[in-house]
């Protein structure tokens, strides 16, 4: 039996740190009321690097982490909402960076969910055995989306990417994936693309993001919960088996709220939102890299959840 393993990791996050004290010159807000209600004291911001840039510098690290050539890549996908182009993918333009001449390539948008959903499709391919690697990328550049006035909403995102190699293998790593999605709630959370006025249109409507922060919150502490329970039954196992949850970093209470209905230890789930804030698909992937380069995932069995815009919800069950 073929497996999907994970076999290397990298990240890369922008040199400009924009701290809660900072941002407080740009709208009302102050370190105690950010961090009291996310846990987020920092984030980082893309002021000169596209979204393609990002993510290449996290890809080539993970594939260097893997000792893979790009060259060897049969597949690019890429986790994003928030890419400079609506064409070409993302994953087009990592290809050409980085020199993965012979992958296929395509993005993939779902949101925070995004980067589980690539990592559930990718599997797939390779334990079919048509490909044997692949370079998923989770990169958001969430800065350009924004709205820098509204507090509710800017003080939550920042940029950055996050990357795997998955490889073909005949011992166990991907063991299972959930995704699923909720559409008919998607105006909980919402960016418009902006386009350009015509002789028959002209575009009147905000889009920048906007977000309803209750519903939100009540959505993941309800439905990631039940995505794990029902991803560790069907693989006959349960949530104490997992050594490392790594959930997508909206809100440090989520995360709590989560491991109480889990009725986990909250040791076991990993946090790092107070540095970066929320990065979106790049989430996960950034905090793989952090536990892999530190040695906390060798020989662990892992849980990753995502939740966001769709509404999208996921969870994969990964041996290390």
């Amino acid at each position: 039996m073929t497996f999907a393993k994970i076999t290397g990791t990298g990240r890369y996050l922008p040199d400009t740190v924009l701290t809660n004290e900072a941002l407080a010159a740009y709208v009302d807000t102050s370190d105690e009321w950010i961090h009291s209600r996310t846990g987020i004291r920092q984030r980082m911001i893309a002021v000169d690097e596209k979204t393609y840039q990002m993510a290449a510098k996290a890809g080539l690290q993970a594939l260097e982490a893997a000792g893979v050539g790009p060259e060897e890549l049969d597949l690019v996908v890429v986790a994003t909402v928030s890419s400079e182009y609506s064409m070409p993918s993302i994953a087009c333009l990592v290809q050409g960076e980085i020199g993965a001449d012979k992958a296929m390539c395509f993005d993939i948008n779902a949101a925070c969910s995004g980067f589980v959903y690539s990592l559930d499709i990718a599997a797939q391919y390779i334990q079919s055995g048509k490909y044997q690697k692949a370079l998923l990328v989770g990169v958001e550049k969430l800065s350009q989306l924004v709205d820098w006035e509204d507090r509710g909403t800017c003080v939550l995102f920042g940029d950055g990417a996050g990357a795997v190699v998955l490889e073909a293998s005949e011992t166990p790593g991907v063991q299972d994936v959930l995704c699923k999605a909720i559409g008919k709630d998607y105006d909980v959370l919402v960016s418009k693309i902006r386009h350009n006025d015509t002789p028959f249109y002209r575009q009147e409507e905000e889009h920048t993001l906007r977000m309803d922060g209750r519903e939100v919150f009540q959505f993941a502490v309800k439905k990631v919960p039940e995505c794990i329970e029902e991803l560790m039954g069907r693989n006959q196992a349960a949530p104490e088996d997992v050594d490392v949850y790594m959930l997508h970093q909206a809100n440090e209470r989520i995360i709590s709220k989560i491991a109480k209905t889990l009725r986990q230890d909250p040791e076991k789930f990993y946090v790092n939102i107070d540095k970066y804030g929320n990065t979106s698909a790049a989430t996960i992937p950034i905090g793989l890299d952090e536990l892999w380069r530190s040695g906390a995932l060798e020989g662990k069995k892992a849980v990753v959840a995502g939740f966001g815009a769709g509404l999208t919800y996921a969870a994969a069950l990964i041996q290390f």
